[in-house]
């Protein structure tokens, strides 16, 4: 599994968690994000992932910022992308099996690292459901 992931300077921290956590599990981490906590502008580093999951050169896409807004709607510019921002279990586990949602969107400063490292388990581990759920979803690019 490839996993692309890209963050501002608010969620620095909170990627090198992420990135420690799934390379201990043998997962490739491309690192789109800043390794500052230097302030910078979140699309900068949202894009690459966006693309690269949307290419097919990541199997799914992390993103985080201080609230997860910007990068999630930096990200769902882009047509194959459907990224989710998620602050609980239940919204990340519905993501993937309602919305088949290929972007993982993390509000920094409302969720511990403890939980968004959940996420990240929750997220890459939950299978869409398709079915009922698989029109809807086809209706969703524009």
């Amino acid at each position: 599994m490839k996993i692309a992931i890209g963050n501002d300077h608010a969620g620095t921290a909170y990627k090198k968690i992420i990135v420690a956590h799934l390379e201990s599990k043998g997962i490739e981490v491309h690192n789109f994000g800043t390794d500052s906590e230097d302030s910078i502008d979140y699309p900068d580093f949202v894009h690459p992932v966006a693309e690269a999951v949307a290419c097919k050169k990541a199997d799914f896409g992390i993103v985080i910022c201080g609230s997860g807004n910007g990068a999630q709607m930096t990200a769902n510019k882009h047509q194959k992308i459907r990224a989710a921002l998620c602050w609980n279990n239940e919204l990340v586990a519905l993501a993937r099996l309602h919305n088949d949602a290929n972007v993982l969107s993390i509000p920094a400063r409302f969720v511990s690292s403890y939980q968004a490292v959940n996420f990240v388990d929750i997220f890459l581990t939950t299978k869409f459901e398709g079915g009922r759920h698989q029109k809807r979803v086809a209706k969703i690019p524009c």
